[in-house]
């Protein structure tokens, strides 16, 4: 129990190869990940909804009451 067997041995090694594997995978897919975080934040954004500064303000309702 307080040995690794060989099918952990394995697993790590295996792990290892797929994270420092041949071709900077790891970095390539932490690429990707940046590059769809920003593309949602920008469309969070949104530039075509109308910003509250360029719309007219609406004229408030009257409530004089003379009494």
């Amino acid at each position: 129990m307080g040995s690794m067997s060989w099918v952990h041995w394995l697993i790590v090694i295996g792990v290892g190869a797929v994270l420092f594997g041949g071709g900077g995978k790891l970095s390539a897919l932490m690429g990707d990940a940046a590059k769809g975080i920003r593309a949602f934040r920008d469309g969070l954004k949104g530039e075509d909804a109308p910003k509250p500064a360029d719309t007219p303000a609406a004229p408030l309702p009257r409530t004089d009451k003379e009494g």
